[in-house]
C-alpha cells in the first residue's frame, strides 16, 4: 500500500468519524424533539379525557362515542374505547399527515420513546390512550435526508480533494524514489533539485549529501581494489624479481666457486711449489713465491666471504637449519664479544627454496643490523616449524630504536617486511624494554606447502 494511500485512509476515517458524530447529533436532536413532542401530547391528552366523566353523565357510553368522534384524532396519539365486556366502540381515526409514508424502521426505534398506554376508566368501560411517534418520526427522518446528502458530498469532495493535496505533496517523494532507483542502478551521481518548502528543502539536501556520501565511498572502494590489486602485482613483480636476483646471485656465486677458486688454488699450489724449490738456493724468489701464496690465500678468503654474501652455497647443499649454524658461526668468529643463539625446532624438510631464501636472508639482515647499529651483546634466533605456521624471532640487547630502523632511506626493515608479506605472512617490529628490539615473521602453513610444491 503507497503512502499517499495510507494518508488518504487516515483523513478518509477521520472525516468518517466526524460525519458519523454530525448525524449522530443530529439524530440526537430529532430524538429529544420527538420525546419531548409525544410525551407532551399523551400527557395533555391523558389530563383532557381524565376530565370526561360528565360527558358520560349525560349520555352515556354512546354520548362518550359521540364526544370521541368530534374530537377526532389527537396529535401524536390513538384513542380507543371500549365497553364492559371489552369490545371496541370506537378507535380514532388514522392521520392524514404525509400519509403513506414511514421513516425506516431502524430509525423510528431510534427517535421514538418508550411510551407505555395510558388507560383511563369510566363507569362502563375503559378508554385506551396510545402514543404513536410515527409523524414524528417522519418529521426528523425528513429533515435527516437533506443533511445525510450534505454530508455524503462532503465527504466526497474532501476525498477528493485530500487525495489531489496529498499527491501534489508528496511529489517531492516520487522524486527521491525515482533517485534511489538510480542510485540502485549505479548511477551514484545522481543529485536531485532543490524543492520547494521547508521540507523538500531539508530532503534534497539529505538526499544530495547521502549521494556525494555514497559516490565517494565508492570511488574510495574502487581505488582500495585497484591500490590492493596493484600492490598484490608489486608483491608478486618483487618476489619474482628476487627469485631473478636469487637465481643470478646463486649462478655467480658457483661461477666464483668453481671456477675462480680453481684458479686461485692453483696459483697456491705453484707458489708453493715455487717456495720450496727456491728455499736456501734463492731467497729473492721464496720471498715472491711466499708473496704469491698470501696473496692466493687473500684472494681465497676474499672470494669465499664475497661467495657468502651472494648465496649461501650450504643453503642449497644441506638446507636452511645448516646455512643458518654456517652463518651464526661466521658471525661468532667475527665478533667474538657477542652471545649468538639459535633454537631451530620442529621440520623444516618441507619448507621450499623461496622460503628457506627468505628466512635466511631476514635473519641475515636483522643480526646485520643489531651487530652494525644496536652495538647488542646478546642476539638470540628462534625458528620454530609447526603445522600452521613457521614462525621467526629474533631478539637483541643492543641500544637500537624502531623508529630508527624504519627511518627514510634505511631499507632493511622494509626489505624484511616485504619478503614476509609477499609470502602471505606477518612482519612486526617491536621495542623491548629496557633496551633492545624484537623481529617477528609468521608465514602460514598453505604458503609452506605452495613453496614445498614449487621447490
Amino acid at each position: 500500500m503507497s503512502l499517499r494511500l495510507q494518508v488518504n485512509l487516515i483523513i478518509t476515517v477521520l472525516l468518517g468519524l466526524m460525519a458519523a458524530l454530525l448525524v449522530g447529533l443530529q439524530i440526537d436532536s430529532t430524538r429529544r424533539s420527538v420525546r419531548e413532542e409525544v410525551v407532551g401530547a399523551n400527557v395533555v391528552a391523558a389530563q383532557l379525557l381524565s376530565r370526561v366523566d360528565w360527558v358520560y353523565g349525560q349520555g352515556g357510553m354512546e354520548a362518550m362515542a359521540e364526544f370521541l368522534r368530534r374530537v377526532g384524532r389527537i396529535r401524536a396519539n390513538e384513542v380507543e374505547l371500549y365497553d364492559e365486556q371489552d369490545a371496541l366502540i370506537y378507535r380514532s381515526p388514522p392521520t392524514t399527515y404525509k400519509t403513506g409514508r414511514e421513516a425506516p424502521q431502524w430509525y423510528a426505534r431510534i427517535v421514538s420513546p418508550p411510551v407505555a398506554p395510558r388507560e383511563i376508566r369510566v363507569p362502563s368501560g375503559r378508554i385506551v390512550l396510545r402514543a404513536d411517534p410515527s409523524r414524528a418520526a417522519l418529521d426528523g427522518w425528513d429533515d435527516l435526508l437533506p443533511t445525510l446528502a450534505m454530508v455524503l458530498a462532503g465527504f466526497l469532495l474532501g476525498n477528493a480533494l485530500v487525495y489531489a493535496l496529498v499527491g501534489r505533496a508528496m511529489k517531492p517523494l516520487h522524486r527521491v524514489v525515482q533517485g534511489l532507483r538510480r542510485m540502485e542502478q549505479g548511477a551514484y551521481d545522481t543529485r536531485l533539485p532543490t524543492m520547494s518548502g521547508r521540507e523538500g528543502r531539508l530532503i534534497s539536501h539529505a538526499f544530495n549529501s547521502m549521494a556525494q556520501s555514497v559516490q565517494d565511498s565508492t570511488e574510495a572502494r574502487r581505488q582500495a581494489r585497484e591500490a590492493t590489486q596493484a600492490l598484490a602485482e608489486n608483491r608478486e613483480l618483487t618476489q619474482l624479481i628476487q627469485e631473478r636476483i636469487e637465481h643470478e646471485r646463486g649462478a655467480i656465486a658457483r661461477e666464483l666457486h668453481d671456477e675462480l677458486g680453481q684458479q686461485v688454488t692453483a696459483i697456491k699450489s705453484i707458489g708453493l711449489a715455487m717456495t720450496r724449490r727456491a728455499a736456501g738456493q734463492d731467497t729473492q724468489m721464496e720471498e715472491s713465491a711466499r708473496l704469491v701464496t698470501q696473496c692466493a690465500d687473500q684472494i681465497y678468503d676474499g672470494v669465499h666471504h664475497l661467495i657468502a654474501r651472494l648465496r649461501p652455497l650450504a643453503l642449497d647443499r644441506f638446507g636452511l637449519r645448516d646455512a643458518l649454524q654456517d652463518l651464526l658461526g661466521e658471525w661468532r668468529l667475527r665478533h667474538p664479544q657477542v652471545a649468538l643463539s639459535l633454537v631451530v625446532s620442529g621440520s623444516l624438510e618441507s619448507l621450499g627454496d623461496t622460503h628457506s631464501t627468505a628466512i635466511y636472508r631476514i635473519v641475515q639482515e636483522a643480526v646485520t643490523n643489531a651487530l652494525r647499529h644496536a652495538q647488542a651483546t646478546r642476539i638470540d634466533i628462534t625458528l620454530q616449524a609447526a603445522p600452521e605456521t613457521l614462525t621467526l624471532e629474533i631478539a637483541d640487547n643492543g641500544q637500537g630504536l624502531v623508529a630508527q630502523f624504519e627511518a627514510r632511506g634505511h631499507f632493511g626493515v622494509p626489505g624484511m617486511r616485504e619478503r614476509a608479506h609477499a609470502l602471505g605472512g606477518s612482519f612486526t617490529i617491536e621495542q623491548i624494554q629496557p633496551c633492545g628490539v624484537r623481529v617477528c615473521v609468521q608465514l602460514p602453513a598453505a604458503r609452506l606447502h605452495e613453496g614445498e610444491k614449487n621447490a
